[in-house]
């Protein structure tokens, strides 16, 4: 068995099917928040999920499109994406989002959208990385809301080692080392490459992977114009930014 992580989606229906058509039946989904917002298809791509999941976590946008709570920080686009959201939410989707926990500790690994305790905080770099290390004693912490496909890592004197995966790539866990698997984005990369991620873990191997695959972006820009989404939105899915 395996783990396959999703984070991001988004609602970008297109994304999602292309990620779960790579699944063997065997295979433990999970997904790490922010199933809508920005795109097109919430219900649909929270019916895969309720469907398909072994685990999944709440995001800030799920939590902002079923609680309305935290859209007074979001830009413009966002916010105006969240409130199209909200609008066709159906009770459904709705009550399974509002259901999710902010985080699942699991054996092997604790869950997070953003950080740990700080659910929502962004890792962006060696201090933040630090700082969330801080915050728990899990050897690994998968998670996903920055869109940014890469790891951080932390050896036992505490130093801090980074590495983007923008183009994908394999990660082998060392004994001794403590890590931080940012998973990307399924609906919207912003790692300066438009091909969408998903992540594999083997327990077993200790093995992460990132793989980085193509999907029918302007079928999803096509229904966003449509549905009247902001304009930023539907372009930054063509430069993955």
């Amino acid at each position: 068995m395996k783990y396959v992580f999703v984070s991001d989606v988004h609602a970008n229906i297109e994304s999602l099917q292309t990620a779960l058509a790579r699944l063997d039946a065997e295979d433990a989904l999970v997904s790490l928040g922010d199933v809508v917002g920005y795109g097109p298809n919430p219900n649909e791509c929270v019916a895969l999920l309720r469907e398909r999941c072994r685990h999944a976590i709440l995001g800030n946008h799920d939590l902002a499109a079923v609680e309305n709570f935290g859209v007074e920080h979001f830009n413009p686009a966002a916010r105006a994406a969240i409130e199209w959201t909200q609008g066709r939410l159906d009770e459904t989707s709705r009550s399974w989002l509002d259901a999710l926990p902010y985080e699942l500790r699991l054996p092997d690994f604790l869950l997070v959208h953003g950080a740990p305790v700080d659910y929502f905080e962004y890792i962006l770099d060696k201090a933040t990385a630090a700082s969330a290390f801080e915050r728990t004693d899990a050897r690994v912490v998968f998670v996903g809301h920055t869109h940014i496909a890469e790891y951080w890592s932390r050896d036992a004197e505490g130093t801090i080692g980074h590495k983007h995966m923008q183009q994908g790539g394999e990660l082998k866990l060392e004994e001794g080392k403590r890590y931080i698997i940012d998973v990307g984005s399924v609906g919207q990369p912003r790692d300066l490459n438009p091909l969408a991620c998903v992540v594999e873990y083997e327990p077993d191997s200790r093995v992460v992977r990132w793989i980085r695959y193509q999907y029918p972006i302007e079928e999803v820009q096509r229904k966003m114009r449509q549905a009247g989404l902001p304009a930023y939105l539907i372009d930054r899915l063509s430069v993955g930014r």
